[in-house]
C-alpha cells in the first residue's frame, strides 16, 4: 500500500507516509454499488478523527477500477492497490490517511457503520473478547511530541524498572484489560502499581516530577511506602451489559430516568438558572466568556 501511494501524484498521501503516518485500508465485499450519498456519509464520520484524507475506490463488476483518485493516481497504481488488498469483484475499497491511531480508529466507526448498513452484525450471539497488552503510554493528543498514558498511570508496567530504564516508553506494555461484549467495553482492569519508586519513574516519563507527583498523589505514596500488597481486579458494568444483551441502541435505555443527549435532567428541569446568594454561599464567581 504506501510502496504505491509514495509513488502516486497524490500529494496528501505522500506527504502523510513521509511524516510517518499511515494509509489504511478497509475493503467491503458487495458494496460497489454504495451510492455517492453513503460515501459522502462515511466521509463525514470518518472525519469525525483528526484524518489527512478520505478516498474511495470501486472494483466493478467487470474487474475495472473507478475511484475519486483517478486525477492523481494511474489505472495502473489502483488496480495494484486492489490486487493487493485482494479486493473481488462488486468490492468497495476506503481508503483513510493520516496517523496511526486516528487512521485506525476512523477505519473503526465506519467498519460498525457498514456492517449496520449490511445487516451483517449477528444479534442472536453474544461474542466475549479479552483484550489485553495494552501501551503503557502514547503520544498526547494535545501535545503530539510529548509523552502521555496510553490508559491508567497507576497501572502496573510489564517488565518493571527494567523495561522503564531499558525500552522506548512507546514499547512498554501495562498489564491492563478490558472485556468487550459484541464490539462494547463492559468490564476494564489491571495490576495496580503498588511500589512507591516504581510509581515516580512511571510519571517521570511522561515529565512530572517528584514533587508533583507527592502533590497530587502523595495519600497514595505515602500508604504504599507502608507496605501495601499487589492488587488486581476489574469493575464490570452491569448497565452496560443489560444493554448489549438486549441489543439497545443507548445506555440511557436502561436508565428509569435518563439525561438526554446534551446532558439535561428533564425530571429535574436540570441544569437551572442559579441564584446569585447560592453562588454566593459556595463562593464561587462565574466569569462571562
Amino acid at each position: 500500500m504506501s510502496e504505491v501511494c509514495q509513488n502516486s501524484d497524490f500529494p496528501i498521501f505522500d506527504e502523510v507516509l513521509k511524516s510517518g503516518g499511515i494509509v489504511s485500508a478497509l475493503c467491503v465485499d458487495e458494496a460497489a454499488s454504495f451510492s455517492r450519498k453513503i460515501t459522502d456519509e462515511l466521509k463525514t464520520l470518518a472525519e469525525r478523527k483528526k484524518i489527512k484524507a478520505f478516498a474511495t475506490i470501486n472494483v466493478e463488476a467487470d474487474s475495472t477500477v473507478k475511484s475519486s483518485l483517478a486525477k492523481f493516481i494511474s489505472n495502473e497504481n489502483l488496480a495494484k492497490i486492489s490486487a493487493n488488498i485482494r479486493a473481488k469483484k462488486n468490492s468497495l475499497i476506503i481508503l483513510v490517511a493520516g496517523d496511526w491511531r486516528e487512521a485506525s480508529e476512523a477505519l473503526g466507526l465506519i467498519r460498525v457503520d457498514i456492517a449496520k448498513r449490511l445487516n451483517l452484525i449477528d444479534t442472536t450471539k453474544a461474542a466475549y473478547c479479552w483484550i489485553t497488552d495494552f501501551p503503557m503510554y502514547e503520544y498526547s493528543e494535545i501535545k503530539p511530541d510529548t509523552i502521555d498514558f496510553g490508559h491508567n498511570p497507576f497501572s502496573m508496567p510489564q517488565g518493571g524498572m527494567e523495561a522503564l530504564n531499558n525500552k522506548h516508553p512507546l514499547e512498554i506494555l501495562a498489564y491492563q484489560y478490558d472485556l468487550v461484549l459484541n464490539g462494547f467495553e463492559i468490564s476494564s482492569g489491571g495490576v495496580r502499581n503498588h511500589e512507591p519508586d516504581l510509581l515516580y519513574k512511571v510519571f517521570a516519563l511522561a515529565g512530572y516530577d517528584k514533587a508533583e507527583v507527592d502533590r497530587r498523589f502523595g495519600a497514595m505514596i505515602k500508604a504504599f511506602k507502608f507496605g501495601a500488597p499487589p492488587h488486581a481486579g476489574n469493575a464490570p458494568g452491569v448497565d452496560r451489559i443489560l444493554m448489549v444483551l438486549n441489543d439497545w441502541e443507548s445506555i440511557r435505555d436502561i436508565y428509569a430516568f435518563p439525561k438526554d443527549g446534551q446532558g439535561r435532567d428533564l425530571l429535574m428541569n436540570s441544569p437551572a438558572e442559579v441564584d446569585e446568594s447560592q453562588l454566593k454561599d459556595l463562593g464561587i464567581k462565574l466569569k462571562n466568556k
